[in-house]
């Protein structure tokens, strides 16, 4: 086929720089040549094609008039639509392509949506390198690299980053006739999170982003293998616990002799640096309102300049540890075991447990729901930040023999030997206090009295960690007046999430057998009642039994609900396919390769084709009567009508063609009142009326300024929209005009391609991907979608139906009161090409597309391809 192209530039026309423009007489121009054309007399140019004076729009210029859709149809695979940029805190990087079958159900509501989308990363971003540690599963900590270079600021080509299970993907939704994309896998992986763990995860991603000693948090990313959602942070090649295993010795452990040749006070200075930049880390941390509950050395890292950073990924794995030891802990029966467990586990993990951490875990238990959190405040990460100042400046050795056996000495329950325990870490408190004073001497007094009081076992005699930050400072900065204290001094009073406590460190792990033994359970025919109650449980907080979703009993709806469903393509027609209608028990489908196709609604076979146009079909309609009609309308202005029944008829029951003038562009759309008329919208902006009865005109209206594009009746109105941008209301009675809807001032042309109503609801769509709704003929909802054209639209009861040239076809559910109506998505298609009709029926959705094929989408087994 010739591809129509601009008269003056002689340009094929491709809606991108070549943009179709339908000027006042009828005619078609590109919008460059229109902005050229001269202007002998003011605000008028002659049509290239006509010659005909018409107006030239001011100040707004070409780009105020209309576009020629139908033109634009012909070009569906020519451009991309531009999408909305977005506030996301890492770098646009190209999206992987989708395939004709994936599927985004949408079981979670459009803010859910919103709040995640941003921090998830593309499938593409990164690679995994390997484990960091030996032992495997979810309590590993692993290593990836960025896989592509970019100029922002938080992503480097090869940069080293951390990667942290927070989630599993579970396959429960995949079927053999549809996939998952990724960012709907993790979105499902994240809404089968605790409601707890994702407010803990949300914490983490804002406070990385508020604060400096903080590693950064890039985002969510998951393992397309393993089906395993990491959290990505950045990754310093310093590693503090790396530092203190090369120092085994300590800072001041050496012989007498070298301290005196070293020179206590330059050890103690690097000593001194190290501790402040530790007790600021933490205090990063607790101005979040964050407690870790327990550090390890591995739990900070440094850059290249010396500063240390808290990785938050590092901390949740040492909390996923100490529970998974403490498990192990709570089931030792003896004294000597509980001393060889409890020491060498936590030993070996390099984890310091607050004693007041340690009895919790230990008499209550590590359950995920046990509400504990509120028990451990920020003075347990005192006493783990403590312990790790003493072990770099005792040394292994000193350390493993101060510690060993430690975890025996507390006392936990209703031990009758309370106060022995507590006696036996008081002398263990002194030991410590003399070890001290022995390796630091007199002059580092307060650093001895500072430290002791950070392993208190009293919490509350414990001190503030900027208190500690200050005593390491004076150790060789003692100004006049403290001027930075109150600028690092900011800790909040409450405390906002306890990591170790909460479900981020409760993470069971999910094996192979165990997904598909899960979806062995969801295809056992519980699948709605399942899904259903775990959507509001975990959106609501409430338990449910049997919940209905509202359409019909095995309907697509319910499929959308569940993802679960199936589809068969209709192959036949040559062309793009421009129209829907059922009627009679088939299904017909009218196209721009000037034929109609009659389809079996019972198996979807081919059952016969209409020919006879001489140009593009452009619109069809079916009138339900006695006899039932099939009236289709073509570009050229003819309009035809079919006998449809048990056989249908090869040729015409009757065909006419609108009266032609120099403006005439023919049939853009149809639509039937009943059984008594035929309404057609066309290119020369008018609307013509004919009865069924005898086929004659009965009356034109005007009005519109533009083509009219669509036509709907409904409740004894008729609907129209326009290229105008406006819809106007007409009585079916007297055909006398009654409201005009939507505003067709200069600079506001976005013109109307579709429309659909039910009862009191109007909704219309747009070239610019604008959908609006009216309620009893008031605006009450203007929906952006993603730009580009939504060629149709369709609305049965509550749910609403989208589909155009982003190559998306978008189910949604209207909720509405007295004043308002809200959207809420049901589930998105992902298509192969644009979608240029739509019609649900009886709980299946009938899909036209450019591409010439239709898909049907439904709940139940259907028939394979046709």
């Amino acid at each position: 086929m010739e591809m129509p192209e601009c008269p003056v530039c002689l340009q094929i026309y491709d809606g991108d720089e070549i943009i179709p423009r339908v000027l006042s007489c009828g005619h078609t121009a590109c919008e460059s040549c229109i902005r050229q054309l001269p202007r002998r007399i003011p605000e008028t140019i002659r049509c290239p094609a006509c010659n005909q004076i018409v107006r030239y729009p001011q100040p707004q210029g070409p780009s105020a008039l209309p576009k020629n859709i139908d033109l634009l149809r012909l070009f569906p695979q020519s451009s991309k639509p531009h999408l909305p940029k977005t506030n996301a805190p890492t770098i646009q990087i190209p999206t992987p392509n989708v395939s004709e079958s994936d599927f985004y159900p949408r079981l979670w509501t459009e803010e859910f949506y919103s709040t995640w989308k941003d921090w998830i990363l593309p499938s593409n971003a990164l690679v995994m390198v390997d484990r960091l540690e030996e032992e495997p599963g979810t309590s590993s900590l692993y290593l990836g690299r960025i896989a592509y270079s970019s100029s922002s600021s938080y992503f480097l080509m090869n940069q080293n980053v951390g990667l942290m299970p927070v989630a599993t993907y579970s396959s429960q939704l995949n079927e053999p006739t549809f996939n998952l994309s990724y960012t709907a896998r993790v979105m499902e992986a994240l809404f089968r999170m605790k409601v707890r763990g994702r407010t803990e995860l949300g914490i983490l991603l804002r406070a990385s982003s508020r604060q400096r000693r903080l590693c950064k948090v890039f985002g969510l990313w998951m393992d397309l293998e393993t089906g395993l959602v990491f959290l990505v942070c950045e990754r310093f090649d310093g590693d503090f616990s790396k530092m203190l295993s090369e120092s085994k010795d300590g800072v001041v452990c050496l012989p007498e002799e070298e301290k005196q040749n070293l020179g206590l006070n330059d050890e103690m200075f690097g000593f001194a640096m190290v501790g402040m930049e530790l007790c600021e880390a933490v205090m990063g941390l607790h101005s979040e309102g964050i407690v870790s509950g327990c550090f390890a050395p591995s739990c900070f890292c440094f850059d290249s300049y010396g500063h240390f950073f808290v990785d938050l990924n590092s901390v949740i794995v040492t909390g996923r540890r100490v529970r998974k030891i403490m498990t192990g802990f709570r089931s030792c029966q003896t004294d000597e075991s509980k001393t060889d467990m409890g020491f060498t586990n936590l030993l070996k993990a390099q984890a310091f447990v607050s004693p007041e951490l340690f009895v919790l875990l230990h008499d209550k238990g590590i359950a995920q729901d046990s509400g504990l959190e509120n028990l451990i405040g920020y003075e347990s990460d005192i006493w783990s930040l403590g312990c790790i100042l003493v072990r770099f400046l005792m040394g292994d050795s000193f350390t493993e023999e101060l510690f060993k056996g430690f975890y025996c000495l507390l006392p936990m329950g209703t031990d009758e030997n309370c106060d022995e325990s507590l006696g036996l870490y008081t002398d263990w408190m002194e030991k410590v206090i003399s070890v001290l004073k022995g390796l630091l001497g007199p002059q580092f007094e307060s650093l001895v009295q500072i430290l002791c009081q950070c392993l208190n076992y009293d919490m509350g005699s414990r001190p503030h960690v900027y208190d500690v930050w200050r005593c390491i400072r004076g150790l060789f900065l003692k100004p006049k007046v403290d001027i930075i204290g109150g600028a690092v001094s900011s800790t909040q009073e409450n405390v906002v999430c306890c990591l170790i406590l909460g479900d981020l460190c409760y993470l069971p792990k999910v094996t192979k057998s165990q997904r598909n033994n899960q979806n062995d359970l969801l295809m056992s025919g519980d699948i709605l009642e399942g899904l259903s109650a775990m959507y509001l449980s975990e959106r609501c907080g409430i338990d449910v039994g049997p919940v209905s979703c509202g359409g019909t009993e095995g309907d697509l709806i319910e499929g959308l609900h569940v993802g679960k469903f199936k589809s068969a393509t209709l192959q036949g027609h040559l062309a793009c396919i421009t129209g829907l209608a059922i009627g009679g028990g088939f299904l017909f489908s009218s196209s721009f390769d000037r034929t109609v196709h009659v389809w079996s609604l019972q198996d979807f076979s081919h059952v016969q084709s209409l020919r006879g146009h001489e140009h593009r079909v452009m619109a069809v309609v079916v009138v339900d009567a006695e006899k039932p009609l099939c009236i289709s309308g073509d570009s050229g202005g003819g309009i035809f009508v079919w006998e449809i029944g048990a056989s249908v008829g090869k040729e015409p029951l009757k065909k006419w063609c609108e009266h032609h003038d120099w403006r005439y562009s023919g049939i853009h759309s149809l639509a039937v009142s009943g059984v008594e008329y035929l309404y057609s919208g066309s290119g020369d902006k008018s609307i013509k009326a004919w009865s069924l009865q005898d086929y004659t005109l009965t009356c034109t209206m005007h009005g519109h300024k533009a083509a009219v594009s669509s036509l709907v009746v409904c409740d004894g109105i008729l609907y129209s929209g326009s290229w105008d941008g406006t819809v106007r209301l007409w009585w079916i009675n007297d055909h006398s005009p009654l409201i005009i809807l939507g505003d067709d001032g200069p600079g506001n042309v976005t013109s109307v391609l579709s429309l659909s109503v039910d009862r009191h609801m109007l909704v219309a769509s747009h070239e610019n991907g604008c959908v609006k709704m009216w309620k009893n003929d008031v605006l009450v909802k203007s929906i952006q979608t993603e730009n580009g054209a939504i060629f149709a639209v369709d609305m049965v009861g509550k749910w609403l139906f989208l589909g155009g040239w982003n190559k998306i076809v978008s189910v949604q559910e209207l909720s509405e009161d007295e004043f308002h109506v809200d959207t809420r998505p049901v589930g998105v298609f992902a298509c192969g090409s644009v979608i240029t009709a739509l019609l649900y029926y009886k709980g299946k959705l009938f899909v036209g597309f450019s591409d010439k094929v239709i898909k049907v989408y439904c709940y139940e087994p259907l028939t394979p391809d046709i």
